[in-house]
């Protein structure tokens, strides 16, 4: 479930468990992290704004937007991946 986050970003993408939860930081700055829950997996993705995202599929203020992943749902994995790229490109 997890997405290779740096092979789909870049190679300036660094791995930081931070809170116990990986977090993605491109250039120092954070680009994503993964928060597992009892029920779900959230992925947030920084640096939002601007992004065309799925309407009711993501929640959060404008800077960033995380998206919950449950047990059985499909998901478009491309989708996320290309939304992650776009947000960290001015990153």
């Amino acid at each position: 479930m997890i997405i290779p986050l740096q092979e789909y970003s870049s190679p300036k993408v660094a791995e930081r468990i931070q809170y116990k939860k990986p977090h993605f930081l491109k250039n120092g700055k954070y680009a994503a992290v993964i928060t597992p829950s009892k029920d779900a997996v959230a992925f947030m993705i920084f640096n939002a704004e601007g992004l065309d995202l799925p309407k009711g599929q993501f929640e959060g203020p404008p800077e960033r937007k995380w998206i919950k992943i449950r047990e059985g749902q499909s998901m478009d994995y491309e989708m996320l991946s290309k939304l992650l790229v776009q947000a960290s490109s001015t990153l």
